[in-house]
């Protein structure tokens, strides 16, 4: 809910092309990695699972008229991951 608020200002402007709700499921299990990795304070896997998105989502969206669906999907991204580590390192907190 927090990320289509949040990125629903650019959501018409991001012509939608892929598998059905793929982007919704792709950033859950993000999350839940993110989340297992603070937990298990394996942050340096945190770059590495931003580097493989990168490579795997970023690759083909370097192109000028992808450029409107690459920012879309960077925003997401970045707040995605931010709001998945504060949560976690609160989490962390209140545990230890």
């Amino acid at each position: 809910f927090f990320m289509q608020k949040a990125t629903s200002k650019w959501q018409k402007d991001v012509e939608a092309r892929g598998l059905e709700s793929a982007g919704k499921w792709i950033g859950r299990l993000e999350r839940i990695l993110i989340l297992t990795f603070i937990l298990n304070e394996q942050f340096s896997a945190i770059g590495y699972l931003l580097g493989a998105k990168s490579i795997f989502r970023f690759g083909n969206l370097s192109e000028a008229d992808n450029q409107k669906q690459t920012e879309y999907i960077v925003i997401g991204t970045l707040t995605s991951f931010t709001a998945t580590i504060l949560i976690g390192l609160f989490l962390k907190y209140i545990i230890s």
